[in-house]
């Protein structure tokens, strides 16, 4: 169960009515979970953070295959329930194998048949591990992605890691109590 339980529909403010419905109104199943629920009791910051979210996961030079192995190994290491959810179906609509899904939510290297999909796990695995981009990785990237896909992914890839701070943080289970990690 979540420490921090949604707004009260009755108890909101305008602004986090408005917030509300705005934001329902764009993910599908028009329900305000996650990231959301917790963000809505600081209105200021659910505005902006929801608008950043949106560009993120909108049409971009960056394949959203590929923000999707990022965001699932993140959900993985952080162990965040309610990420791995929403992004594995995200990843299963965009195409990324099932074998891929099924090594990354064990945490174990998937044998990628994508050289670029493994660059952008290898490069998510080091920032992880390591929290750095190595020089070697960097030019690999620069050269596979070029530079306005790489700075959108590296973007990215540190904005999922704060989501998944805030969903394990405040215990966020997944949709309808999901737990794709529970053994």
């Amino acid at each position: 169960m979540a420490r921090l339980a949604p707004v009260a529909r009755d108890q909101m403010t305008r602004l986090q009515t408005a917030l509300y419905d705005r934001i329902s109104g764009q993910r599908t199943g028009g329900k305000v979970g996650g990231p959301f629920a917790v963000m809505l009791h600081a209105p200021a910051i659910c505005d902006p953070v929801s608008q950043f979210i949106d560009q993120l996961m909108s049409d971009s030079p960056l394949p959203h295959k590929l923000k999707e192995v990022t965001i699932l190994t993140i959900a993985q290491a952080y162990q965040a329930p309610y990420e791995w959810v929403v992004h594995e179906r995200r990843a299963r609509r965009f195409g990324l194998d099932d074998s891929v899904i099924k090594s990354l939510k064990i945490g174990r290297r998937p044998s990628f048949s994508d050289p670029t999909e493994k660059l952008i796990y290898d490069i998510t695995k080091e920032m992880l591990d390591q929290r750095r981009l190595s020089d070697k990785l960097y030019k690999q990237a620069e050269e596979t992605l070029g530079k306005e896909p790489l700075v959108e992914f590296i973007v990215l890839l540190g904005f999922y890691i704060s989501v998944a701070v805030v969903l394990v943080s405040f215990e966020v289970e997944g949709p309808d109590g999901e737990d794709p990690f529970a053994l």
